[in-house]
C-alpha cells in the first residue's frame, strides 16, 4: 500500500463514528407496580393507595396498586421477592408480612429478610372493636366475658399472619384469655361480617375501623397505643383499662426485591419522606389513626430486624404456626 493510499484509508477511518455507550433509560420511564399482598379495603391497601397517588405525581409515572392476596401475604410477597430488581415492582409490606411471617410460616422457601428496605410509611394504632350485639362495653368487661367461657368469643382478621391476627395473640397473652380466630381473605370481608354480627370482635387499624365506629355500626372499646389519639380522643387506651403497658402498633412500609440498586432506593426513600413531611398527607394519616414515620432505608432495616425478633418470640411462646 502506498503512503498516499495508507493516509487516505486512515483519514477515511476517522470518519467512522465510534460506538457510543448505551445510555440508561431514566427511572421511571413506565408505570411502577406497588403490590399489596392483601385484598382491597384494609390498612395496607388504603395506605398504599395514598402513597402511590403522591409518588405518581412526583415521578410523573403511574404507581399502580395491585392486590395479590393469599396465605397471610406470602403469595404477594414471594412474587415481589422474585421480581426483577429494577424498581418497577415494589411492595407495601407490614408487620405481618415482614416481621411475623418468618416465624408463622417455617417452610418458606425464600428469605423475607433479603427484601431491600425502602421507606417506613406509618405506624397505625389498633382499635379493639366489637359488634354492637356483644354486651361488652369496655376492655375489662370484654376480658371478663372471655374468661367466663374460654374459646366462645370469635375474633376476625384479614387472614392468618395478618396484623389483626398477631395483635390479638398479643392481647390474649397479656390478658390470659382464649378466643377463637376466624381468618378471612382480607380485612374488608371481615369487617362486613363483624358489622353483621357474624363474629364478635377484631383488633385492626384505624383506616378500616374508624368509619364504621363513627357511623355507629361498631363499638370501639380501646386503642392499642400507650397514649390516646388526637383524632379519637374519646376512645381510651387498652393500657388504661387494666392491661398496663399494652403497646401493639401496626406498621407499614415499602420494600423492594433483593438486589435493587442503592441509588434507586435512595431516590424512592427521599420521595416517600417528602410525602410524609407534607402537612395535608400527615393530616390525612392522623384522621385514620396513623402516624407518619420517616426513616432512612438503613433505619427501616434495623426496625424490621427488631420487630422480627419481638414478634417471632411471641409466636413461638404461643405456639402459633401456619406452615
Amino acid at each position: 500500500m502506498t503512503t498516499i493510499t495508507r493516509r487516505t484509508a486512515l483519514a477515511g477511518a476517522t470518519l467512522l463514528p465510534l460506538a457510543a455507550p448505551r445510555a440508561q433509560a431514566p427511572w421511571p420511564d413506565r408505570p411502577v407496580r406497588l403490590i399489596v399482598p392483601f385484598t382491597p379495603g384494609g390498612s395496607t391497601d388504603i395506605l398504599a393507595r395514598g402513597m402511590g397517588q403522591r409518588l405518581s405525581e412526583i415521578f410523573g409515572q403511574p404507581f399502580v396498586i395491585e392486590n395479590r392476596p393469599g396465605a397471610g401475604g406470602t403469595l404477594g410477597s414471594e412474587q415481589v421477592f422474585r421480581s426483577a430488581p429494577d424498581g418497577y415492582t415494589l411492595m407495601m409490606g407490614h408487620i405481618g408480612t415482614l416481621a411475623a411471617n418468618p416465624a408463622l410460616y417455617r417452610t418458606l422457601t425464600w428469605d423475607i429478610g433479603a427484601f431491600v428496605p425502602v421507606a417506613l410509611v406509618a405506624n397505625v394504632a389498633n382499635f379493639l372493636v366489637v359488634t354492637n350485639r356483644l354486651e361488652a362495653t369496655d376492655v375489662r368487661s370484654l376480658v371478663a366475658l372471655a374468661k367466663r367461657d374460654p374459646g366462645r368469643l370469635t375474633y376476625g382478621s384479614g387472614g392468618n399472619g395478618s396484623a389483626a391476627h398477631i395483635s390479638m395473640v398479643a392481647f390474649m397473652e397479656e390478658t390470659g384469655t382464649e378466643m377463637t380466630h376466624v381468618p378471612y381473605r382480607g380485612t374488608g370481608p371481615m369487617m362486613n361480617d363483624l358489622i353483621a354480627g357474624t363474629i364478635n370482635l377484631t383488633m385492626t387499624g384505624g383506616p378500616p375501623a374508624l368509619p364504621p365506629v363513627r357511623a355507629g355500626q361498631l363499638r370501639a372499646l380501646g386503642i392499642s397505643s400507650l397514649e390516646r389519639l388526637p383524632s379519637a380522643s374519646d376512645i381510651p387506651t387498652i393500657a388504661e383499662q387494666g392491661v398496663p403497658g399494652f403497646d401493639v402498633l401496626q406498621w407499614y412500609g415499602i420494600v423492594a426485591p433483593p438486589g435493587t440498586p442503592a441509588a434507586l432506593v435512595t431516590r424512592l426513600n427521599e420521595a416517600c419522606n417528602r410525602v410524609l413531611g407534607e402537612a395535608p398527607f400527615r393530616a390525612r394519616l392522623e384522621t385514620e389513626g396513623a402516624t407518619a414515620q420517616p426513616m432512612t432505608p438503613a433505619q427501616f432495616g434495623d426496625y424490621i430486624a427488631r420487630e422480627r425478633e419481638r414478634w417471632g418470640a411471641l409466636i413461638r411462646r404461643n405456639n402459633v404456626g401456619l406452615g
